[in-house]
């Protein structure tokens, strides 16, 4: 798929099938996201890749929200997990930049993905530590981000910009 095509056509998708990831498919999605620029080329980035039936999953969903009917990966077959140098101003963009070659890579690759943000409180709260260690998180690291990636079950237009409101040409 070329480019520009990838990032007309990428959405975030919420449902997938059963069908895991390959080695492969695991591993260039992973690449893409240490491929990314980061500041003072620091390449700080580090990536802990876990499958939906590891049990950390479940115990992120219990400490996130118990009672949620959808769990916060939706069933995503992997879940890439993003963390980066605690010492470093510029982690959070640099993560938030690979998690989008990322999301770019999978679609790419044929694949569906959404990106997640919703856990940091709970990955980075009362039970740092734990998670770091489940996580496998390097010591001086912290959690930033994730994306959950798999075969979409879903079809979901690409949203549409709106250039006269999104976009300034002075």
């Amino acid at each position: 798929m070329e480019f520009f095509d990838v990032m007309e056509n990428r959405s975030s998708i919420r449902k997938y099938t059963d069908e895991p990831l390959t080695k492969e498919e695991i591993r260039c999605i992973a690449e893409a996201g240490l491929k990314a620029p980061t500041a003072t080329n620091k390449q700080e980035i580090h990536i802990s890749v876990i499958h939906k039936d590891d049990p950390v999953q479940a115990k992120i969903q219990k400490d996130l929200n118990p009672e949620a009917s959808v769990n916060f990966y939706y069933d995503a077959p992997v879940t890439f997990y993003l963390s980066a140098m605690d010492e470093f101003g510029w982690s959070d963009i640099d993560a938030g930049i690979a998690v989008e070659n990322m999301h770019l890579a999978a679609k790419a690759l044929g694949l569906g993905s959404v990106i997640l943000g919703c856990m940091k409180k709970v990955v980075n709260g009362k039970k740092k530590e734990e998670y770091d260690k489940l996580l496998c998180i390097p010591e001086g690291y912290s959690y930033r981000i994730a994306i959950a990636v798999g075969h979409a079950d879903i079809e979901k237009v690409p949203h549409i910009i709106d250039y006269d409101r999104d976009v300034t040409i002075k």
